[in-house]
Parts: C-alpha cells; sequence; structure tokens
C-alpha cells in the first residue's frame, strides 16, 4: 500500500534522473554506447511499467508506439529536427514511455487539484507562445499555433494528465536542446528552437493514443458480447424444443405418478 502510495513520486523521480543524467551520457557515447543507454532505457521502463495497474501499461505502451511513429516522420523523413548522430536513438522510443508515466504521475499528485496543474500547463503554453512571437530570436509561429492547440484540449477536456504530459516535455525539450541530445532545424519558417509547439503537439500523441486504446476497447467489448450470444444460443434451443415435446405427449396417470404403478398379481 505504501508503494502504490508512493508510486507517483518514484515515477517523477526517476524520469527526472533518466532525463538529466541519460542525455547527458548519450553525448559521451557513439552507436554501440547509444544501443546500450537504449537497453538501460528500455529496462527501466519496463521496471516501472511492473509497479503500474495493467490499464496504465497498455497507455503507455500505445503512446510508445504512435510517439515512435511521429520521431520516424519528423526526423528521419521530414528531418525538422536532427539527433547528434542523425539517427534514431534507441533510448528515445522508450523514453517516450516514461515521460507519459512522469506526466500521469504529476495528474496522480495533483488529484485533489487539477486545476492548479492545468492552469500551470496553460500559463505555461501561452507565456511560450507570446514569447515565441515577440522575444525570440527566431519567430516561433507555428509553437503559438500548437500551444494555442494545447490550450483549447485543457479547457475542453479538462484532463490533468495532458498538463502533466506537457508540463515534462516541455522541461525535456529545453534541456535536451540545451545538452545538444537533437536539434531543431533553423531553416524552417516559422520554428523556434526548441518550439513550444513541440511540447503541445506531444499532447496530440497521447489524445491519439487514448483514444484508439478506447475503440478497442470497445470493439473488444462488442465481439466478446456477440461470441457470449452465439454461444449462448445452440444451448437454450434443444432445452426449447425439449420441454415443447413434453408439453405435446400424453398426459396419462402413470406419466403424472409414475411411482403409482400396479402391483405385480400372486
Amino acid at each position: 500500500m505504501r508503494m502504490v502510495r508512493r508510486l507517483p513520486v518514484v515515477t517523477v523521480v526517476v524520469v527526472a534522473c533518466w532525463t538529466a543524467g541519460g542525455l547527458l551520457a548519450d553525448q559521451q557515447v557513439g552507436r554501440t554506447g547509444q544501443l546500450a543507454l537504449g537497453v538501460f532505457t528500455a529496462g527501466v521502463l519496463l521496471t516501472l511499467l511492473a509497479l503500474h495497474p495493467p490499464a496504465v501499461r497498455v497507455q503507455t505502451l500505445a503512446v510508445v508506439g504512435i510517439a515512435t511513429l511521429g520521431e520516424l516522420v519528423g526526423s528521419i523523413l521530414w528531418g525538422v529536427y536532427t539527433y547528434r548522430l542523425e539517427n534514431l536513438p534507441t533510448f528515445v522510443p522508450p523514453g517516450h514511455g516514461l515521460v507519459y508515466l512522469a506526466g500521469m504521475s504529476l495528474a496522480v499528485l495533483a488529484a485533489r487539484r487539477p486545476n492548479v496543474l492545468l492552469g500551470v500547463a496553460i500559463a505555461g503554453a501561452t507565456v511560450w507562445a507570446i514569447l515565441g512571437l515577440t522575444v525570440l530570436s527566431v519567430a516561433d509561429v507555428s509553437g503559438a499555433i500548437g500551444c494555442t492547440f494545447l490550450v483549447v484540449v485543457l479547457l475542453v477536456t479538462r484532463k490533468p494528465v495532458y498538463a502533466g504530459v506537457f508540463v515534462v516535455v516541455a522541461a525535456l525539450e529545453i534541456y535536451g536542446t540545451a545538452v545538444g541530445t537533437w536539434t531543431w532545424e533553423s531553416v524552417v519558417p516559422g520554428l523556434g528552437n526548441p518550439p513550444s509547439g513541440a511540447a503541445s503537439g506531444y499532447v496530440v500523441f497521447d489524445v491519439v493514443a487514448l483514444a484508439l486504446i478506447a475503440q478497442l476497447a470497445a470493439g473488444a467489448a462488442l465481439l466478446q458480447s456477440r461470441r457470449a450470444r452465439s454461444s449462448a444460443d445452440p444451448t437454450t434451443a434443444p432445452d426449447v424444443m425439449s420441454s415443447r415435446a413434453e408439453s405435446t405427449l400424453p398426459q396419462t396417470s402413470q406419466s403424472r405418478n409414475p411411482r403409482a404403478l400396479p402391483s405385480p398379481s400372486t
């Protein structure tokens, strides 16, 4: 019970230590070292998932899949941002799972005052968007659009998990760009480094992943109910037929009282 209560705190601390140490370690290694770092990150993720409920595991793995697809499109195909070795480091996919767990844990910690976390995320996104349009050296128009989208999502859904993920990703983007783990291309018009839209756009991964899980769960429940009905029909039909057949049999005194049989004559 104590571990369950402390799990959100443990998760946030572990992810913070991984972010600070893992991204710094990446600066000192080559591709082989990145592979080892990826294995270590996957181990950390699996360990944390073992402590969380099954529903959280499914959500986290769905986010990993959707976010990794986004990484392949944004970094490898479009080249909007580039990692240090111009590849997709192996620690990135499991790292997305850690980010989601940290954001969800922040939402759990703010369960008694969810509006506080929502307010922090909305204020942070708004300030970042304004700075990107006024103060920062590169006009971050895309970031302002992304932040506007995030604010609308938070106001409509009122889900603290989205706010928690934004806070975690915002810190990750600023730190990861500062230490040089990845770099956003300056040649893309209206894109800052890092763009505020990267943190707010990450929420899209969570929205898509959670919506996909909900649809799959609904489909599985519908399929299970249909199978239950189809398996129940053959078993009930013979019972109905037999009851009808018995009702049509002639009712004799012996059939009414099988024990009242004539005694044999001596």
